[in-house]
């Protein structure tokens, strides 16, 4: 696995309500932080934060 960018991290943690976020939240986080959607999923991952709803098979 790759080095997972600090501010990746940082807004992963931030957007995360008790360990959780919906897929579409972590689609439109990638997009806002222009990174690939596996980063947000490794960040994700690195932090415990379990993906939820998940649409497209992507976490």
């Amino acid at each position: 696995m790759s080095e997972i960018a600090s501010e990746v991290l940082e807004a992963v943690q931030r957007a995360a309500k008790d360990g959780r976020m919906s897929c579409t939240e972590a689609r439109k986080l990638a997009e806002e932080l222009k990174v690939p959607v596996g980063s947000v999923g490794e960040a994700a991952d690195e932090l415990k934060v379990k993906i939820t709803s998940c649409e497209l098979g992507c976490f």
